[in-house]
């Protein structure tokens, strides 16, 4: 069983036609899963919980989710995993002694879903031009990824300063490492977990962030009450 409160833009959720339409429309899309749908008025309540106000993301959270380095808490926590974990390191280097006309950046750590979209959605943000490149994903009891990609920058140069280099190492090992940036905090009657993830300077936003999540949460157990999504274009969901 599936339980949500729902708003209705139209404020037509009182009348029977409407709850039929929705109900209908809703197993047109579940399909034979669904056996059973039913709309009722939220108690007074509940319904005041609408217009509470929204608790927003404080810049002090912000921050700590969106942190350039490990906090310390992080760095004590990675030094007590197993020494099997050690293949979750990343490796991040530049090179541009072995094309005349591109710069080498090569990328070791282990593979995962997704890899490539935060690789790719890094350098974009970078303004860092690929015009070929290889992916090795050969099969290995670590499950380690290589990859190698000659790149230009815009203006069809190689990455030559270094500080540009180092900014653009450390974001790749920070990406790959952390693409979802997760933290539960108590600042009311419930506990909030909260996801964020870097947007696209186009405005696009990682795929499939919410339903990653409500199905680790549903292999736990855990039950949601509400979703509040909030986001900046060019900062982050």
């Amino acid at each position: 069983m599936d339980f949500f409160f729902i708003t209705d833009n139209r404020d037509l959720l009182h009348t029977t036609k409407r709850r039929e339409d929705v109900c209908n429309r809703l197993k047109s899309v579940i399909g034979e899963s669904s056996t059973n749908c039913e709309l009722r008025l939220a108690p007074p309540e509940l319904t005041a919980m609408e217009y509470a106000p929204i608790l927003l993301l404080s810049p002090s959270i912000v921050g700590e989710l969106f942190t350039s380095e490990l906090t310390q808490f992080q760095a004590d926590s990675n030094s007590l995993q197993s020494k099997s974990t050690l293949i979750n390191k990343v490796s991040v280097t530049i090179d541009n002694s072995l094309s005349p006309g591109h710069t080498l950046l090569q990328i070791s750590c282990k593979d995962r879903r997704g890899l490539l979209y935060d690789v790719l959605r890094t350098l974009k943000d970078y303004n860092i031009q690929i015009s070929y490149g290889r992916l090795s994903t050969n099969p290995n009891p670590k499950g380690i990824c290589e990859v190698d990609l000659f790149a230009l920058q815009a203006d069809g140069r190689k990455i030559i300063d270094p500080q540009k280099q180092n900014s653009l190492c450390q974001r790749l090992q920070q990406e790959i490492l952390h693409p979802l940036r997760v933290m539960i905090v108590d600042r009311g009657p419930d506990t909030e977990l909260l996801v964020a993830s870097r947007i696209e300077l186009s405005g696009r936003g990682r795929p499939r962030v919410l339903l990653d999540v409500t199905l680790v949460l549903k292999m736990l157990d855990i039950y949601i009450f509400s979703v509040i999504f909030t986001g900046k274009s060019t900062d982050f969901f």
